[in-house]
C-alpha cells in the first residue's frame, strides 16, 4: 500500500477485486499500521458505516445499496466467516430449505449448523444464529454459489432430519410440517435413508411419522424399510411431552402422537 493512502483506499481495492470480507490482522500487515491505529482507522470506517463487524477482528465491507441495513446479506460472508472462526459449519434449518425452495415462512435469521456452542452474531439488520451439531461434518451437503463465492448448505434430505431434530429453531412441530411438504418434491427417500445410520433413531422415527402425515408416504418408505431391521422404542412425537391416554401408537413409526399438526398449506 502506498504511503499516505488510506485504508479507505486500501477497501476499495480489496472490493473491487470482489472480496468483501478480511481480519484486523491484514489490515495491520498490508497497510504496515500498528494494532492501535488499525483499530482507530476500522472504527472510523465502521462509523461511517462502510464496514460491520460481526465477530471482532473479522470485518465486511458494506457496499452502498446495503448502508441503509448495515451489511449485505449473511450469504456473502458466512463461509469467510466461519474459516475465520476455525469451525466447520453448513447453512441449515429454515435458512438452507428456504434456498431449496421452501420458502412459505422465510427464516427471521440466517441459521448456521456448527460443531461447537456458538453465541448469536448481529451485523447490522442481519442475525445469524447458530445450532450445535456434533455430526456437522458427517451429514451431507451441497456448495451453493454466492455473490461472492460459495458456501456450504445442508442437502434437503439433511434440513429434512434438522428441523426434526432442532423444532424449536424451527418454530413448531406444525411448521416442520409444513416445510416438509414444500421440501418433499427436492428429497429421495433413499437418501434419507442413508442418513439414517448417522443420527438418533427417534428422530428416524419423528421423522417417518410426519412424512406420512402429510401424505408423503412413498418418500418415507426406504426409511421405514431401514426401521424394520432396528429396535426401535416408542417415541413421542415431541420428546418430554406427555400423551393423552387415548393416543394410539403408530405401529409403523412405533411413535406417539402427542401432538395435532397443522400445516399452513
Amino acid at each position: 500500500m502506498p504511503p499516505g493512502s488510506t485504508l479507505l483506499t486500501w477497501v476499495e481495492q480489496l472490493q473491487s477485486r470482489g472480496r468483501y470480507t478480511f481480519t484486523r490482522t491484514e489490515v495491520e500487515s498490508d497497510t504496515g499500521r500498528s494494532f492501535v491505529a488499525a483499530q482507530t482507522a476500522l472504527r472510523r470506517l465502521k462509523q461511517q458505516g462502510r464496514l460491520v463487524s460481526p465477530r471482532r477482528g473479522f470485518y465486511v465491507v458494506v457496499p452502498p445499496e446495503y448502508r441503509a441495513t448495515g451489511s449485505p446479506p449473511a450469504s456473502w460472508f458466512i463461509d469467510d466467516l466461519m474459516h475465520h472462526l476455525g469451525r466447520p459449519y453448513y447453512v441449515g434449518l429454515l435458512s438452507a430449505a428456504a434456498l431449496h425452495g421452501a420458502a412459505h415462512q422465510q427464516p427471521m435469521v440466517f441459521q448456521v449448523v456448527t460443531g461447537k456452542p456458538t453465541r448469536e452474531m448481529r451485523a447490522g439488520k442481519v442475525t445469524i444464529r447458530f445450532s450445535m451439531s456434533r455430526l456437522v461434518e458427517r451429514m451431507p451437503v451441497t456448495e451453493m454459489q454466492t455473490e461472492t463465492g460459495s458456501m456450504h448448505v445442508a442437502t434437503p434430505e439433511t434440513t429434512a432430519f434438522d428441523l426434526v431434530r432442532h423444532p424449536i429453531a424451527a418454530g413448531h412441530l406444525s411448521n416442520v410440517a409444513t416445510v416438509l411438504t414444500e421440501l418433499a418434491e427436492r428429497m429421495g427417500g433413499e437418501a434419507l435413508a442413508t442418513i439414517a445410520p448417522l443420527v438418533r433413531l427417534p428422530d428416524v422415527q419423528r421423522l417417518g411419522y410426519l412424512l406420512d402425515a402429510i401424505g408423503q408416504d412413498e418418500l418415507a418408505a426406504p426409511l421405514g424399510a431401514w426401521l424394520q431391521g432396528q429396535r426401535a422404542r416408542v417415541a413421542h412425537l415431541i420428546p418430554a411431552e406427555p400423551a393423552s391416554v387415548d393416543v394410539d401408537v403408530d405401529e409403523r413409526w412405533r411413535v406417539l402422537p402427542n401432538a395435532a399438526l397443522e400445516t399452513d398449506l
